[in-house]
């Protein structure tokens, strides 16, 4: 019964919106794919890595639309197709999804790129100054006290970092954390004698499209203390949509983290003086 029922359907032809809609889905797919690949591995310049990402969204949208023309076609005719436009909606909504949430942050974060635990006297770029110069790249310069004063609204608990452990441990700590994040380290200078400051300049990059961000680490000696400094700017665009922020955030809770058990370990008692062999007088 069940296959006589279904015999006038299965004949029906397939929707060629429906198509239309799946193939559109699938391709918005292939060109975010091949846009981050070309972010990432520097095979084009950004501007085409951007306009085939955008192109990919553009493509998504137009999907949708045509899915949806599909389904009024469909209800109307009832031809085939339904199960090819839920797939191109769940495609699409994969695409759009993350760049959604992208636009929602533009419109609720600030428009700056570069965060620093001290506004007054951030930490500078000197290794990774050079990359700054191209087109279209920020330039190394801090961006100024408007930007300060953004951050400051948006991005309170954004703190230098005072710890009870002298500088050159500070600096050990930093650096480790800044190797287990496999950030690309371009310079490091330990706070050694005669020279009092640390410093550690590397690149991040940012989780899906692999943009640069620069980041800039002082270790500063504050008696048998230490301050750490950190800076983080993205290299392109005006507005980082807080990853700048919140890889700061994140580095900072780290760093306490690791001080604090680096202050609980126990110290290690040196062994006792060896007295020197008593000699008999015969």
């Amino acid at each position: 019964m069940a296959r006589r029922i279904s015999a006038p359907y299965q004949s029906e032809p397939v929707s060629s919106l429906a198509n239309w809609a799946r193939n559109l889905a699938v391709f918005a797919v292939v060109a975010v794919v091949v846009s981050i690949l070309i972010v990432r591995f520097g095979i084009l310049e950004m501007k085409p890595a951007l306009a085939t990402f955008f192109g990919a969204l553009g493509l998504a949208a137009l999907s949708i639309l045509i899915g949806l023309a599909g389904f009024a076609a469909i209800w109307q005719n009832g031809s085939r197709g339904m199960a090819r436009i839920m797939l191109a909606f769940l495609i699409d909504a994969a695409v759009l999804g993350y760049p959604a949430y992208l636009a929602w942050q533009y419109r609720r974060l600030p428009p700056i790129h570069d965060i620093t635990t001290d506004p007054i006297d951030p930490p500078r770029f000197e290794a990774l100054a050079p990359l700054r110069t191209g087109d279209g790249t920020n330039t190394a310069v801090y961006a100024g006290l408007y930007s300060a004063e953004q951050q400051r609204h948006a991005y309170p608990d954004i703190e230098p970092v005072e710890l009870e452990i002298p500088a050159e441990r500070a600096y050990a700590i930093a650096l480790q954390l800044v190797h287990k994040r496999k950030w690309l380290v371009i310079d490091e200078r330990a706070p050694t004698p005669p020279r009092r400051v640390g410093r550690i300049e590397a690149v991040a990059r940012t989780p899906i499209m692999g943009f640069r961000e620069d980041v800039a680490i002082r270790v500063l000696p504050d008696g048998e203390d230490s301050r750490i400094d950190i800076r983080s700017s993205s290299r392109y665009f005006d507005s980082d949509l807080g990853s700048n922020a919140a890889r700061i955030a994140k580095l900072i809770d780290d760093i306490n983290t690791a001080a604090d058990a680096d202050a609980l370990k126990p110290v290690k008692k040196a062994p006792p003086p060896k007295l020197p062999a008593k000699t008999v007088k015969k």
